[in-house]
């Protein structure tokens, strides 16, 4: 499998455990499986892919995190 194919798996597979999991955190994404592209051909590589997933591990640490510290508060 392409580099580009793995990481496509890996933000598909975090988005499914966010929306079922974190539901409350995946309607603040703001996901649309649907895009129109602002540009002719937008270009995603490997790397604007790996950003997005690191951005996304990212906002569910912070989340859990805040989320485990409004837990101990109730």
């Amino acid at each position: 499998m392409k580099k580009t194919q793995k990481i496509l798996v890996k933000i598909s597979n975090l988005l499914l455990d966010i929306k079922a999991n974190h539901n409350e955190l995946y309607v603040l994404l703001d996901e649309n499986p649907i895009t129109i592209p602002t540009v002719k051909q937008p270009k995603v590589d490997a790397n604007s892919l790996e950003d997005y997933l690191i951005s996304l591990k990212e906002i569910l640490k912070r989340y859990n995190k805040n989320h485990k510290k409004n837990l101990k508060l109730t």
